[in-house]
């Protein structure tokens, strides 16, 4: 499913009242589990190959944590599981501009993908958490041009876009640090602040108190909305309500629902695994609290295309 939120008009760039409206197009393409290829357009840039962003790619083989007897888990659709680092590396659309990684564990920073990923493009600029840093220096050919991004930290992406990592879930004890998530920021040369284009957190997790002292906003949200959860009623991945209350707190226009629990899995994790709620549960909840926004449910391999408008302040304003 894809939507436009406004009418093209003549100008890609407006300003009113002090601030910059400009006019962007954002393209999402779900490869299952965990993995995304972003795009991102300016309007005023058309003719110029987009901003593309790969996101916890996972391509090569199965997902089982090295250890299939206790995890394995296939992709479901044909098309995405037919794709390979070739496919990523070459699209139509030119080689990605950066890769970013939201968690050190396989499922997001899959070793076999990124062996190959190092192998063929050792240049492409990697944003990802310190958690994954072992991870990735016992690549057998080393990424060259590696971000380590603590919750709070920001690097640029080009001239016009920001990464700023959030707070994600702690896989182990609490006093280890947070894995992330991340907000894409569309900035100017008069703001460096910016207008938050995408949030994208994988596990429903956030630091509510940093969203709201930052005043942090995003006009699409991607997340679980479906949640999964272990024996005793531990949560693994959350959702529902709590995915409703993160599209709130990010002022959210759109939720993209991220199905990462939906894959042909076997094992003794999988047996134990359940689920709560579903897509419709949480639209339902979501209508009801914030009946404004909308739930595009993506296509797994068909890109969901946006055409956005952001409202860009000027210097002294929020």
């Amino acid at each position: 499913m894809s939507a436009s939120s406004e009418e093209p008009s003549a100008a890609a760039t407006i300003s009113r009242g002090g601030k910059t409206r400009r006019k962007v197009t954002l393209k999402l393409t779900y490869l299952e589990v965990n993995s995304w290829v972003c795009e991102v357009q300016p309007q005023e840039g058309q003719g110029q190959a987009p901003l593309r962003i790969l996101v916890d790619p996972l391509v090569v083989g199965n997902l089982d944590f090295g250890a299939p007897w206790l995890f394995d888990g296939a992709k479901k659709n044909p098309r995405v599981k037919a794709l390979g680092v070739d496919e990523l590396l070459a699209p139509e659309t030119g080689p990605p501009d950066l890769l970013l990684i939201t968690q050190s564990l396989d499922d997001h920073c899959h070793v076999r993908t990124l062996t190959q990923l190092s192998a063929r493009a050792p240049d492409l600029p990697v944003v990802t958490t310190p958690n994954a840093r072992a991870v990735l220096a016992s690549l057998p050919t080393p990424f060259r041009r590696v971000t380590y991004l603590e919750p709070g930290q920001s690097t640029a992406v080009g001239d016009q876009v920001q990464v700023l990592a959030t707070a994600g879930p702690v896989l182990g004890p609490p006093w280890q640090r947070p894995e992330n998530g991340y907000i894409l920021l569309m900035t100017t040369a008069d703001d460096d602040d910016g207008h938050g284009l995408l949030y994208l957190e994988p596990h429903c997790v956030y630091d509510r108190s940093f969203l709201e002292t930052k005043r942090l906003r995003a006009d699409v949200v991607v997340t679980p909305v479906v949640k999964q959860l272990l024996p005793g009623n531990f949560t693994l991945v959350s959702g529902q309500e709590d995915a409703v209350d993160l599209a709130r707190l990010l002022r959210a226009r759109y939720v993209v629902p991220m199905s990462n629990g939906d894959v042909d899995a076997g094992g003794l994790l999988a047996a134990v695994l359940s689920k709560q709620g579903t897509t419709q549960s949480f639209e339902a909840l979501l209508s009801e609290a914030l009946p404004q926004v909308q739930v595009l449910d993506p296509v797994p391999g068909v890109p969901l295309q946006l055409q956005l408008e952001l409202d860009i302040s000027g210097p002294g304003q929020i």
